[in-house]
């Protein structure tokens, strides 16, 4: 479904992305995982149509991606939830989640998006006319997946979802991920430096570290492989 060969990015001369591969089939979710600076939100970025390489392909069922406008990918049903949530803080959590729905495809099917994020998300349902801002980061990161999944997309990216949030709802967070992912045929891409948590949820994981990708393999795999234990769970 999403095929990424041979991505070069760069911010000047400093190489943030070296030669990055991977592919993406429908109803799986995959996690790339690494530490902080490791090219994994400008790899996000790039798919999404927000940084342009300097080569490579990025595909989505056959159609090249590279040159399209953000807002061409988000059509094609491709949704971004950035990391650090980025709700309109101004508006209530209602209007959050309509905007999310603004594609043609996605806003004649509204309604039953609606219900749909309401019945994952319950508190949203509580707080529909709640202002955004003034909402709990967790809260907040609900409502960032709820408004992705309000596109109705093929392939749902999420960036850091577990960032700046209390462990115990990084956990709760992560069952409602796991949730939509056994419940749909949606691909979803995740990018975390909490690697347990991510592993945990997808089907194959990719390690990236300075701009190139050092591993991949199951989630099975990568959760026993030593170098991953040693880097990234704590084992010596």
């Amino acid at each position: 479904m999403l095929n990424v060969e041979n991505l070069h990015v760069s911010y000047g001369a400093i190489k943030a992305l070296q030669g990055i591969s991977l592919n993406v089939q429908r109803g799986e979710c995959v996690a790339i995982v690494g530490s902080n600076g490791a090219g994994k939100t400008t790899l996000l970025k790039t798919i999404c149509g927000l940084l342009a390489p300097l080569q490579g392909r990025v595909e989505l069922e056959g159609v090249n991606l590279i040159g399209k406008h953000a807002y061409d990918i988000a059509n094609m049903a491709v949704a971004h939830v950035p990391e650090g949530r980025r709700v309109f803080a101004e508006m209530s959590v209602l209007d959050n989640l309509i905007l999310g729905s603004y594609v043609k495809e996605a806003k004649a099917r509204r309604k039953e998006s609606l219900d749909y994020v309401f019945s994952l998300f319950p508190r949203l349902a509580e707080r529909k006319d709640q202002l955004a801002g003034t909402m709990s980061g967790g809260e907040q990161q609900m409502l960032a997946v709820a408004r992705g999944l309000m596109l109705r997309p093929k392939l749902l990216i999420l960036d850091e979802p577990s960032s700046g949030l209390a462990p115990i709802i990084v956990e709760q967070m992560y069952e409602k991920l796991g949730e939509i992912h056994r419940s749909s045929d949606m691909a979803m891409l995740v990018v975390e430096q909490n690697v347990p948590i991510a592993l945990s949820i997808a089907d194959r994981g990719y390690v990236l570290e300075n701009g190139s990708i050092n591993l991949s393999g199951t989630s099975n795999e990568l959760m026993v492989d030593p170098e991953v234990k040693a880097a990234y769970l704590g084992f010596h």
